[in-house]
């Protein structure tokens, strides 16, 4: 995955921006000429957080699909346009042995139904620029589950899962949905296990490589791709393996009917 410039200019909205990932990526996009507005809770922390990176601030809380809306129509009203989504707010479970339905529950609905209220509220105005991007902030937990932490890890997998299906049926739209999958990064995800990554001497990436991981997806990532992101290796990306196909009574392989393949394959 190259990393061309994104066009200066350009719109982004960050969800979870006031966190590690968010205020490398904010960073990181103003220093080459994008406005990147952060969304949030409202919290003075957060605006504080917002503040000091020179970066407009919006109230969101993303398990609620009107408060998504509302977010992407301020960004469109202030800034003119909407060219990129960064879909990154994300929390995990603390329970390590039981499981906690309530918490499991809790983890879906920001880690996953965000994304797809994030992705619907977004839609509309990166039609209208013409295009753009969605990237979604996934995980390693993604592709390869955690049994630590089985909510997120089904969050993270139905990211996954939303982003390839959703990508074929935006292509015509002119807009790339693609989904970042870090491993263990040095944000406040990690905070209770953090001494035990010491003890083991496990390299945890650094905000600003995941950061940079989702620049270069805005700027050049493959529809559907999911990039794997890891300490030593960078971001490259999965490949998924096919499952086999039907057969017919003839042995043939059985053709997809119409109705069920993307509006770019039929």
């Amino acid at each position: 995955m190259s990393d061309p410039t994104p066009a200066a200019g350009s719109v982004a909205l960050i969800t979870g921006g006031t966190g590690g990932f968010g205020r490398a990526l904010a960073a990181t996009l103003r220093q080459r000429g994008v406005t990147a507005v952060l969304a949030d809770l409202d919290s003075d922390r957060n605006r504080s957080a917002a503040a000091d990176l020179g970066c407009p601030f919006v109230v969101l809380d993303v398990t609620d699909r009107a408060a998504n809306r509302a977010a992407v129509d301020q960004v469109e009203a202030e800034h003119g346009r909407l060219d990129a989504v960064f879909l990154n707010a994300g929390i995990a479970g603390q329970s390590r042995e039981d499981l906690d339905v309530d918490e499991f529950l809790r983890v879906v609905d920001v880690d996953l139904f965000g994304i797809v209220y994030g992705t619907a509220a977004a839609l509309p105005a990166l039609r209208r620029a013409g295009g753009g991007a969605i990237v979604v902030t996934a995980s390693l937990a993604g592709l390869s589950p955690m049994a630590t932490d089985p909510g997120y890890s089904v969050a993270k997998g139905g990211a996954v899962a939303f982003v390839r299906s959703m990508a074929p049926r935006l292509v015509a739209d002119g807009i790339t949905v693609t989904a970042i999958c870090p491993g263990f990064a040095d944000t406040a995800i990690i905070d209770p296990l953090r001494e035990e990554f010491e003890k083991a001497g496990f390299p945890v990436l650094t905000a600003q490589e995941v950061a940079d991981a989702m620049v270069a997806a805005w700027a050049s990532g493959e529809p559907g791709a999911a990039y794997i992101v890891q300490p030593g290796i960078g971001a490259v990306p999965y490949r998924f393996k096919g499952v086999p196909s039907a057969r017919t009574a003839s042995g043939e392989t059985a053709v997809v009917p119409e109705a069920l393949r993307p509006p770019t394959m039929r």
